[in-house]
């Protein structure tokens, strides 16, 4: 059972926005399963949107959360790593380059802010 229905990340040009997230996730076994034009994207499996990108309901200006990350599940290393060579190719910040983390067994992991900031990780517990 998942935890989390979905989360959602802001972005001032949701256009842009929606198409970093087809290229970066799409290594991650996520598409676009979904829009709501003018307001949001939704990203997702066969099983149903878990990710999405929109613009701000108040009408204000996407922000960021300080200290926020979403972390995305990826079924292979290479995954992660495609996931964070496309990020950085669409002219995403690098956060921390693809490779092992101590914060758990297994753990692989890459980190990069989006196009509107927002901090993202992959990350795969397979083992090496």
């Amino acid at each position: 059972m998942r935890l989390l229905h979905h989360t959602c990340v802001s972005s001032n040009d949701l256009n842009r926005a929606t198409e970093f997230y087809i290229e970066v996730l799409a290594p991650l076994g996520a598409k676009l399963v979904g829009t709501v034009e003018g307001h949001s994207a939704m990203f997702g499996t066969d099983e149903g949107p878990e990710f999405f990108v929109l613009s701000p309901a108040n009408g204000e200006p996407a922000t960021v959360a300080n200290g926020g990350t979403y972390g995305l599940k990826s079924p292979t290393r290479a995954g992660v790593d495609e996931f964070h060579a496309k990020g950085i190719a669409m002219g995403a910040i690098d956060e921390g380059a693809p490779g092992p983390r101590d914060f758990a067994p297994n753990a692989y992991a890459a980190y990069m802010r989006d196009l509107d900031g927002n901090k993202i990780c992959a990350v795969c517990f397979a083992e090496p």
